[in-house]
């Protein structure tokens, strides 16, 4: 670190230490509240105010003095408590380093477009079964302490401002009925979900904890209604009363009880009393989501692309003396509030295909380990995210007490458990922060890794050939210039080809076919050949930060010396890195997919599509480094729906929920020793929608699929699998035969898209 970064870092010291910290901001809210609740019952105390209204509720009717003083007593303690033991869990964040979530004029909008989505529980709704009945919960309870927030307000008006009475009450007595029953139903709901359907990804994680907080809201719920209905009887069920359509009815049952006044004290003191319950459990348990889920949700914004990994100072110039994260402080304080905001819905264990092919990764359980890791080495200790295991002790601050090695490496990186999460947690992060640690300090990874390492370090490639054979493929090509690193490139556009599209005998000729349909449009276009290295992905993604470093800045340095402005990728890994994370190292470059840019070149009409044809059901099947990373999903379905004929199907996962084909995080290049192979199981999805062609837009799901399929026994001249250049290529070169009739551009197409 140098002097000047020292330096800076010592004045961001000073200006912090002025400010408040988050963890002093909690217990100021939770004193504030409870300053706020003590001043209402010495208020209501000392003023007495009463309405006089027939048609009103007598604010702590039958409830003895000696109640109502424990009660405005021991209720502002409780926020108090609850303030102090949730600072504990943010000290715990703040053992984090530094994560810039800064809100700006450009994130400011998303940020709370964010914010209202999680306060509105829109993310949850994408289950619809769990989202209806979380909505339930948690809009019934809202509604209830709003509605009891707005009888303590009015208990504290004098007579001439007191608003409820009259039609107002009746109106707000079935406001709170309804909120009750609707609170109700979805704490029973939640109750048969969790201990009677018992879904896979819920059953797996049931602990005693839940129990206690279904049960506490539960009591919350009926004795509300109970103690509504006791006191409804011993006012002698006034007419004006049957506004509480659930109080009202209930009253009859006992309105000839000789004991009405102490049944709805008890009542009410069993109510208060599960409130109470609440209140304690609340900052100790899994019920802190309510807080910190949406807290979580509005400060995702980050200032890096959403397919690009945590940047790393220059290995070569750094005097870090560890790299990646072992501990809880090799964290971000954002990675670490992560942890607190799960709800523990396993929705991300249910989309993760390691997980569903037998393989030991659950990422939640990558969240909730190192929430345990941070609660149990914090100072103090606090409760971890959910109630661990007897036998489960930790020791020491290391990730690798909770979490092993193989968990680790069983990753993909497809980032489906990032997208289904609806809190926005972060988990891929974490998994590729501690892969850092395992390859570059403890040198601990699988085998295979070792040869595609080498392979990169000196040859600049995973697959270990020779550089020299890079332009190979364009022999039989002409009009191809391949360029070497010093020339100034002169064309438009300089391809990208990568390793895959290099080297693979199946990729070689997916490279031919963009590199024809490029020229058929009379797209400028050169290609580097030997001069073009690995762009560095498998060794990012696989921890080897300082071979990604290595061979990122060699390429910067050749396309940067050559003057490149616009590059065209057929590898969405290229693209990712090449676009999203050679800006880290000062590499910034117009990257654009060959997928969009097909789709460009055919809606501006300069790929002519007349005559091209395929009478064929085709699936696309989705590219994680092309969706879920980077958001692109259409354009590979709109080249494809531009084929006359072409009937566009969509595999039972597909979009943001899209199975990844095994191959991405460097899992290319391992074996998969454990369980089902992930291509395998993406196959038979794809081969079960009936498809006679199967399309991909990424040189290593081409590879895994093809190679499923053929697993399956079927061969090419059943099921075509191929890049959607091949298809689109193949198509034309159908349609020669019939250039010279008379046809107007873009019409007869037929192509439907079926979602």
């Amino acid at each position: 670190m140098s002097a000047t970064d020292t330096h800076q870092n010592d004045t961001e010291n000073e200006a912090g230490a002025k400010r408040l910290k988050p963890n002093q901001i909690a217990i100021i809210i939770g004193v504030a509240i409870a300053i706020v609740v003590a001043l209402s019952g010495v208020a209501a105390t000392v003023f007495q105010f009463h309405d006089d209204s027939k048609i009103q509720r007598e604010v702590f009717g039958n409830i003895p003095g000696a109640v109502k003083l424990a009660f405005y007593t021991l209720i502002p303690v409780l926020f108090i408590y609850g303030g102090v033991v949730f600072s504990w869990r943010v000290r715990n964040w703040e053992r984090g380093g530094p994560d810039k979530r800064d809100i700006t004029k450009a994130n400011a909008k998303r940020r709370m477009t964010r914010l209202r989505a999680g306060l509105y529980m829109q993310t949850l709704l994408r289950d619809p079964a769990a989202g209806v009945m979380h909505s339930m919960i948690y809009f019934g309870f809202i509604v209830l302490l709003a509605v009891t927030s707005v009888l303590e307000i009015n208990h504290q008006l004098p007579p001439a401002l007191k608003f409820l009475h009259g039609g107002v009450y009746q109106m707000y007595s079935f406001v709170g009925d309804l909120a009750g029953l609707v609170f109700t139903a979805g704490v029973v709901w939640a109750i048969v979900r969790r201990y009677i359907q018992k879904p896979y990804r819920i059953r797996i994680k049931s602990k005693p904890e839940h129990a206690i907080i279904l049960g506490t809201l539960l009591a919350i719920g009926v004795t509300g209604h109970l103690t509504e209905m006791f006191r409804i009887a011993l006012a002698g069920r006034p007419e004006f009363e049957r506004w509480s359509f659930i109080g009202y009815p209930l009253s009859a049952l006992v309105e000839n009880n000789a004991h009405l006044s102490g049944w709805h004290q008890i009542m009410w003191i069993l109510h208060i009393a599960s409130f109470i319950a609440f209140l304690v459990i609340l900052p100790t348990t899994m019920l802190r989501h309510i807080f910190t889920s949406p807290l979580n949700m509005y400060l995702r914004e980050s200032e890096r692309p959403k397919g690009a990994m945590k940047p790393m100072p220059n290995l070569m110039e750094t005097e870090l003396e560890s790299f990646g994260a072992s501990v809880i402080p090799d964290f971000t304080w954002k990675q670490l509030l992560d942890t607190d905001a799960c709800t523990m819905c396993g929705r991300c264990t249910s989309v993760c295909p390691a997980h569903a092919t037998g393989k030991p990764l659950d990422p939640r359980e990558i969240v909730l380990k190192t929430g345990e890791v941070m609660a149990a080495s914090g100072s103090p200790v606090v409760t971890p995210p959910i109630g661990l295991d007897g036998e489960i002790t930790i020791n020491a601050d290391s990730m690798f007490e909770r979490i092993t090695p193989e968990e680790v490496w069983s990753c993909t990186s497809c980032k489906a458990c990032d997208e289904i999460c609806p809190v926005n947690i972060e988990i891929l992060d974490k998994i590729l922060d501690m892969r850092r640690y395992l390859t570059l300090m403890e040198s601990d990874f699988p085998t295979e890794l070792g040869t595609a390492f080498r392979g990169m370090e000196n040859s600049s490639n995973p697959w270990g050939m020779s550089n020299s054979e890079r332009g190979n493929w364009a022999k039989d090509l002409d009009g191809i210039e391949i360029l070497d690193g010093g020339d100034p490139l002169e064309s438009e556009y300089l391809y990208w080809v990568g390793c895959a599209g290099s080297f693979d005998d199946k990729n070689q000729k997916v490279t031919q076919a963009i590199a024809k349909l490029l020229m058929r449009a009379g797209v400028s276009f050169s290609i580097l050949g030997p001069a073009e290295n690995c762009t560095g992905d498998p060794a990012r993604r696989s921890g080897n930060e300082y071979i990604f470093q290595m061979l990122a800045m060699q390429n910067i340095e050749t396309l940067d010396g050559m003057g490149v402005k616009k590059i065209i990728t057929q590898c969405p890994h290229c693209f990712n890195t090449l676009g999203n994370e050679y800006p880290q190292l000062g590499g910034h470059y117009e990257v654009v997919h060959h997928s969009q840019f097909l789709e460009d070149l055919i809606e501006s009409g300069q790929l002519d599509m007349t005559g091209a044809k395929l009478d064929e059901r085709i699936v696309y099947h989705d590219a994680c480094y092309l969706g879920r990373h980077n958001d692109i999903y259409m354009a590979p379905r709109r080249t494809l729906a531009s084929i006359e004929g072409v009937e566009l199907v969509e595999a039972p996962r597909s979009g943001t929920k899209s199975m990844c084909c095994g191959a991405g995080g460097a899992r290319m290049w391992m074996e998969e020793h454990i369980g089902k192979n992930i291509n395998v199981e993406r196959s038979q999805e794809l081969l079960n929608t009936g498809a006679d062609r199967i399309a991909t837009a990424c040189p290593f799901c081409y590879i895994m699929v093809d190679d499923g399929v053929k697993a399956q026994g079927v061969e090419e001249d059943s099921v075509q699998v191929g890049d959607i250049a091949l298809h689109l290529l193949e198509a034309l070169e159908n349609a020669e035969p019939l250039a010279q009739a008379t046809t107007i551009p873009g019409a007869g197409n037929s192509a439907k898209i079926n979602d």
